[in-house]
Order: structure tokens, then C-alpha cells, then sequence
């Protein structure tokens, strides 16, 4: 050499793999931050969070059962069940028409019945001879008879076929949240056999009287079909109240099938109300209701997740312990 001095090789120094990807590729041990730990921690609580959740659907029956759990499912199913609870007092108020229908119903089948009692006693007193006064006592028992059945024909305080005056009965019937309350309406004119005072009493007056039985007869002017008498009847006047008689068991017996028809239609509300309320409780429980097979089998999974997240937990947490050990 030219400066007379030695050329030494420069050692290398060998450093293990396991050591530099500790300091250039892993995450450093700390005492004061455990990622593990903390990502352990985040797992365990979204489980926990998911199995509260399963575990209220079980309880409950329902996966939305408040407007955090859905907010527009919730707010579609709540006024769904407020319909539904409306239609429920509709039903029961059509319960209560039919009922009233009903009583008004057997009054008139009743009225027709008495009144065919009172034909055949007349066309008995149209035979010569006839014991009129005999006939006409047993007539005025029918007459009182066809008084007490219209004014005992009363059903929660209502009368149909007794009152001081015709007039439009409105019973509900339907209901929806746009319309409101829809109404049945009866008309008493078609139903009305006799006129009352205010306190509901036959008024044993043709004045002012708008019933089929208490306006006087077209062809016997004398009195109406409640009040004649045939004590002293010629066979003339005999034949027009028969006329007047048979007259008004063709009205009474028309408002039979008025009262008939109205039933009809009140079944038929009735039903419809019944399957539209069907509709939307199932329509609810398909919005909201829990399905308890997938969240029984949803529950059991979570509950292991729940396991393995607290003993994944155990084990990062143990990581700070076995830095410690470095100092003893």
C-alpha cells in the first residue's frame, strides 16, 4: 500500500427479524395506551348493545317498538293502531244499532200481529147480529195492546216506533282518519205507529198525530185504528176502519222490512268494520312485530359473541401485566 497502513473490513452487525419488525412494522407495547384492549372494548360493547336489543324484541314481541327503533315504521304502525282503536268503538256502536234495530224489529212483527187480531174481530162484527159491544171490548184490549208494545219498544232510552215526532235517528257507523265519524241514518217517518207527549205517553189525539196508527183513517173519519169504536157502528162504518185496518198492517208491515233492510245494513257495516280492523292489526304486526324464531337464534349468537369478546377483553388486558414482568 501507498500510506503503508492496513485495510480493515468493516463488521456487520446482524439484526433478528423479530426485532425490527417489533420497532418498524408492529404496534409498540405501552403502559399508558392498549390498543388491544381498547378495540377489544368497543367489540364487547356493540355486542352488548345488539343483545340488549334481541333481548328487549323477545320481551316485548317487537323489533320497533319505540321511534328510535324506526322512526317511520313507528310512526306508521301509531296511527294504524289509533285507527284500529277507533273502529274497536265502532263495532260496539253497531253492536248497540243492531240491538236497537232489533227491539224496534219485534215491536213492529208484534203490532202486526195484534192488528191482524183486530181485522178478524171486525170482519166478525160485519156478520148480522154481530154482538158489537163484546167485539169492541175485546178491540180496546187489542188497542191497549198496540200502545204498550210502541211505548215500551225503547232500547237505551231511544224509540223508534213511539215518539212526539218524526225525525232522522243518526247511529255511527264508520270511521277513518280522514273523514271522521260516518253516520247511519233512520228515518222514523217510515217507522213511527203512534205520537207521544214529552214524557213518551200515547197523546190519544188525531191532532198534530203523524204515526201510521194514530192519524185518522182515509175512509173512517170517526177515529184512528187506536181509538175507534164500533159500539154503535153502522156496517158502513164497520167496512171502512177494515179498510183503515188492513191499510195500516200494510204500512206497519212496510216498516218491518224499512227496520229489516237497516239490520242488513248494519251487518254488513259491522262485518266490514271487523275485517278492516283485521287488516290493520296485521298490517301493524308486520311493521313492527318481532320474529321470535330469528331473534331466539339471533340471542344465542350474541350471547357467545358476548363470551368470547369479555375473554378477548381478559387477554389484552393480561398484554400490560407481561410488560410489567420486564422490570422484575
Amino acid at each position: 500500500m501507498a500510506s503503508g497502513r492496513s485495510v480493515v473490513p468493516a463488521k456487520i452487525r446482524y439484526v433478528p427479524t423479530s426485532f425490527s419488525n417489533h420497532f418498524l412494522g408492529h404496534t409498540m407495547s405501552s403502559l399508558l395506551t392498549n390498543t388491544s384492549s381498547m378495540t377489544a372494548l368497543q367489540v364487547l360493547s356493540q355486542t352488548q348493545q345488539s343483545l340488549q336489543k334481541t333481548q328487549s324484541e323477545i320481551s316485548t314481541g317487537q323489533r320497533i317498538s319505540s321511534a328510535a327503533d324506526g322512526a317511520s315504521y313507528w310512526s306508521i304502525a301509531t296511527k294504524m293502531k289509533s285507527t284500529v282503536g277507533a273502529l274497536g268503538a265502532v263495532s260496539d256502536a253497531l253492536a248497540g244499532s243492531a240491538q236497537l234495530v232489533s227491539t224496534m224489529n219485534n215491536g213492529v212483527i208484534n203490532s202486526v200481529s195484534v192488528l191482524q187480531v183486530i181485522q178478524r174481530d171486525l170482519v166478525q162484527a160485519s156478520n148480522p147480529g154481530a154482538d158489537k159491544q163484546k167485539i169492541q171490548d175485546d178491540i180496546g184490549t187489542q188497542q191497549k195492546l198496540l200502545i204498550s208494545i210502541g211505548q215500551s219498544s225503547t232500547f237505551n232510552g231511544i224509540n223508534l216506533l213511539a215518539a212526539s215526532a218524526a225525525s232522522t235517528q243518526s247511529f255511527v257507523a264508520s270511521y277513518d282518519s280522514t273523514n271522521g265519524v260516518s253516520s247511519l241514518n233512520i228515518d222514523t217517518s217510515n217507522t213511527l205507529l203512534f205520537t207521544t207527549d214529552a214524557n213518551g205517553v200515547y197523546a190519544a189525539t188525531s191532532s198534530g198525530a203523524v204515526g201510521i196508527l194514530d192519524k185518522a183513517g182515509a175512509n173512517y173519519t170517526g177515529g184512528s185504528v187506536l181509538n175507534f169504536d164500533i159500539s154503535s157502528a153502522t156496517a158502513g162504518d164497520i167496512a171502512n176502519i177494515l179498510k183503515d185496518v188492513g191499510s195500516a198492517i200494510d204500512k206497519v208491515t212496510a216498516a218491518g222490512s224499512y227496520l229489516g233492510a237497516t239490520t242488513n245494513n248494519i251487518n254488513v257495516q259491522a262485518n266490514f268494520i271487523s275485517n278492516l280492523s283485521d287488516s290493520l292489526t296485521s298490517g301493524v304486526g308486520a311493521l313492527v312485530d318481532a320474529n321470535m324464531n330469528e331473534a331466539s337464534t339471533k340471542l344465542a349468537a350474541l350471547q357467545v359473541q358476548q363470551q368470547l369478546g369479555i375473554q378477548a377483553l381478559s387477554i389484552a388486558n393480561s398484554n400490560t401485566q407481561l410488560i410489567l414482568r420486564l422490570f422484575q
